[in-house]
């Protein structure tokens, strides 16, 4: 991994200012991954110093769920004292429950629902403004920022959803937000395909503002606007953050390229969809890497195939074999997650955020940091890693806790 060990200096470079974190896709898988990280960056106080968060997908979830439930917002570089009770606890209660069967039924099992592709997607932010936020757009905070980011199927670039406005460069912007749920932004953020549908957008096409995009035929290709998840177009969620931020973190729960000879002719068409976002993504990441390597941007990025120990100065972590080949080919899915595939990651995510700020961004933290505490060491053990994960990359249609929760 690299990133520039830079100091902060907490005043602009260039125009830019502030800290941004920036949370992938990839599920629950990704969400459990940043739930650790989320939990370390706490514990050191550089949680409350981020300004801007922004996320895609199963980052989404996890963003909304910090939002609602770390409230007061702690003062910058102060800890959030209630962690457990109030984020850490009720959130893996949630990962032990299925959330994406019920909604994909609810369509196929009234026959009259069968035409409306939009019927899954809307049943998904139901579900999430019932178990993740009820909170509303023009209740958001206005610091920090919090940005959840869909993808524009007319457009095909990234489409925001934030307090000041919702939109894209070419569609427009409506500004401030509607009175939405935020379980609206979050479900379009993660309605991933081809298993969710598209959210259905017409709604605000009267009211967009501005957009570079003013042809005749403007008005046809909003009436068809949708939205998918964000992760199809910027699975990094880097795009609110890369050019404006002083200093930006990434966490990246996102899935690895796998390898596959299948002939097979389905299997193809998937392959390619696969590759096309593995080359998006990877150039995402190699301009990202090359800005911290030339100094241009501090920051630092920790991923799920990441090892600790390739980090300046780590601590301890999972080693990087078990890292590669159990840990990141856990299923990305909204189904119910195990006691032991939570626990591994919620380690995961803990300690590689630990090395990479320790390693790159030492400075953002106090002279006595708060001491490392894995937050489950039985599950440190190789052995027992690979016992317990060895059959977590299969799916289950139906999923493996529906309809009932996994019990913990």
């Amino acid at each position: 991994m690299v990133a520039i060990n830079r100091p902060y200096s907490g005043a602009p470079t260039d125009g830019k200012s502030g800290i941004a974190l920036s949370l992938s896709g990839g599920g629950y898988r990704s969400a459990l991954f940043h739930l650790g990280a989320l939990r370390r960056l706490n514990e050191l106080g550089v949680l409350s110093r981020v300004d801007t968060f922004s996320s895609v997908s199963g980052g989404s979830i996890i963003a909304a769920y910090l939002l609602d439930r770390m409230q007061p917002w702690p003062n910058a570089g102060s800890a959030f004292q209630e962690w457990d009770q109030k984020v850490g606890i009720p959130f893996k209660n949630l990962a032990s429950s299925n959330i994406r069967t019920w909604p994909l039924l609810k369509r196929w099992i009234r026959p009259w629902k069968w035409l409306n592709s939009g019927t899954a997607i809307a049943s998904l932010a139901k579900k999430f403004e019932k178990d993740i936020t009820a909170m509303r757009f023009p209740q958001l905070p206005g610091q920090p920022r919090f940005v959840f980011c869909a993808t524009d199927m007319v457009f095909g670039i990234s489409w925001v959803f934030e307090k000041a406005r919702i939109g894209d460069e070419q569609a427009g912007y409506v500004s401030p937000a509607p009175d939405w749920p935020i379980a609206q932004a979050v479900a379009a953020s993660a309605c991933f395909p081809p298993v969710f549908g598209p959210m259905p957008m017409q709604v605000v096409t009267p009211f967009l503002q501005g957009g570079e995009y003013q042809r005749q035929e403007r008005q046809k290709l909003l009436s068809g606007l949708r939205l998918t998840d964000g992760g199809v177009h910027d699975n990094l969620a880097l795009e609110p953050t890369w050019e404006d931020h002083q200093i930006v973190m990434v966490s990246d729960g996102g899935a690895p390229f796998d390898l596959d000879g299948s002939t097979n002719f389905f299997r193809q068409i998937k392959r390619y969809l696969e590759l096309t976002n593995s080359q998006s993504t990877a150039l995402r990441k190699r301009w990202l890497l090359s800005r911290f390597e030339n100094d241009s941007l501090q920051g630092a990025y920790w991923g799920i195939r990441s090892a600790a120990a390739k980090y300046p100065n780590a601590a301890t972590g999972y080693p990087e074999n078990l890292a590669e080949e159990v840990i990141s080919t856990i299923r990305t899915d909204f189904d119910a997650f195990s006691e032991a595939e939570i626990k591994v990651l919620e380690n995961h995510g803990y300690l590689t955020a630990e090395a990479a700020i320790q390693g790159h961004l030492r400075n953002l933290i106090p002279l006595n940091p708060a001491r490392l505490e894995i937050p489950h060491p039985e599950f440190m053990d190789e052995d027992l890693v690979h016992r317990s994960l060895r059959s977590s990359r299969k799916r289950a249609l139906l999923g493996r806790g529906w309809p009932v929760r996994i019990r913990r």
